[in-house]
């Protein structure tokens, strides 16, 4: 199982350095799958909204809602992911095969069982290398969901790649 996650301290970093990432392989010509994020700051809100771009080259898909002022829940829009959800699972029956799977992030659905965690596992039953963002809130969750086997990927763009070209370089 090749299943690599990065975890920052800034707030995006993680996001930035994915979406670098995807940039990079597709310019390599490295076949990818997944889904990548951007946060837009919002001038009379605080909290920023956040798409997700499908790999690598779908539709952008605002998986955050506003929830009002002084809301205090969870922002995610679940059917919105649900349905990027869908397109990376279409996505990993292509011909040819993604050579890897980058998933913005584990975050609190993956812990719960939903959001991308069917497609991670689904992508590396199938062989494909994975690589994912994780925050500190769910990095327990993760490491029972790999079981010990993912290996912490140093959160620099070139080391990333350099991962990623030796994952599709070795099978599974």
């Amino acid at each position: 199982m090749q299943l690599a996650y990065v975890m920052t301290a800034e707030r995006g970093a993680t996001d930035r350095l994915l979406t670098a990432l995807a940039e990079r392989l597709a310019a390599r010509g490295i076949r990818t799958a997944g889904i990548v994020q951007t946060n837009t700051e919002c001038y009379d809100n605080k909290l920023c909204d956040m798409d997700v771009r499908v790999l690598p080259d779908g539709e952008t898909i605002r998986i955050s809602q506003s929830l009002g002022e002084g809301a205090r829940g969870c922002r995610l829009n679940p059917s919105a992911l649900e349905r990027a959800v869908g397109q990376v699972t279409g996505a990993l029956s292509e011909t040819p095969a993604p050579q890897v799977l980058i998933v913005n992030k584990f975050g609190k659905h993956e812990a719960e069982g939903r959001g991308m965690r069917p497609v991670i596992g689904e992508a590396l039953a199938m062989g494909v290398p994975v690589i994912t963002g994780v925050n500190r809130m769910n990095v327990s969750a993760f490491d029972g969901f790999a079981e010990g086997l993912a290996e912490e990927a140093e959160a620099d763009l070139e080391a990333l790649v350099a991962w990623v070209e030796v994952a599709i370089a070795e099978p599974a």
